[in-house]
């Protein structure tokens, strides 16, 4: 009798022991912020090509020029720390002669310089490419704009990512019969940051000045947010 009434009771706790060691129900969404805001910085690659009958003469002639950039760029109000080197190179020019088999030879030298500028008086971008270009600054390559405050501006897209999962979610929830549980696991899916604007050549070191329009930023983050369900 006593083995009876044991067994039962093993019986009957089996369920409560299968239910407790089930695992939760679960819901997967995704959510998305974002937030616009008119960009007060801009960041520019500046670059002067120069070329020399010999490597000393290409280098010579960058490095005069790009002597006159800096100047250029300071009295316009860039400081020194907004001033960095980006990239430096020299290679050799070829000369290739046509209707016969002679090898290809060096004819000179190409030197080239460029700088990445960032510039935090936006509304003077345009008088500052115009003052780059007019001291010798023959390449103006991808244009950033940016905003100052932005870690501030990313926290409300985070917040605003993280509203849109849960609503999100109780629609969902809701559609199933079901409502929400604890927030299980949130991962951050990453920040869209700006793309280059303006990319473009300066042929003439007496060009116009150059007209800028930055528009508005948007600044987003994604989210996927584990919900458990009950």
């Amino acid at each position: 009798m006593l083995r009876l009434i044991l067994a039962l009771a093993i019986f009957a706790a089996a369920p409560a022991i299968a239910d407790e060691s089930a695992p939760p129900r679960t819901l997967s969404v995704t959510g998305r912020g974002e937030v616009t805001a008119p960009p007060d910085i801009a960041r520019v690659n500046l670059g002067v090509t120069t070329e020399g009958n010999t490597a000393a003469q290409a280098l010579d002639r960058n490095s005069k020029a790009m002597s006159g950039i800096f100047e250029a760029l300071k009295a316009a109000g860039i400081e020194e720390r907004d001033i960095r080197t980006t990239n430096v190179s020299l290679s050799p020019l070829w000369s290739r002669p046509e209707g016969n088999d002679e090898r290809p030879k060096i004819r000179g030298y190409s030197a080239s310089n460029t700088v990445q500028v960032t510039a935090r008086d936006f509304d003077a971008l345009g008088g500052l490419l115009d003052r780059a270009t007019q001291a010798g600054a023959t390449d103006i390559g991808g244009i950033w704009f940016d905003v100052s405050d932005r870690e501030t501006r990313l926290d409300a897209a985070r917040e605003a990512a993280a509203a849109d999962a849960r609503r999100k979610a109780e629609i969902y929830a809701g559609a199933i019969g079901a409502t929400l549980g604890p927030v299980l696991s949130l991962v951050e899916g990453g920040a869209m940051m700006p793309m280059p604007k303006l990319e473009m050549r300066m042929a003439m070191a007496d060009a116009a000045s150059v007209p800028i329009a930055g528009g508005e930023e948007t600044l987003s983050v994604s989210v996927s947010v584990v919900f458990e369900l009950k």
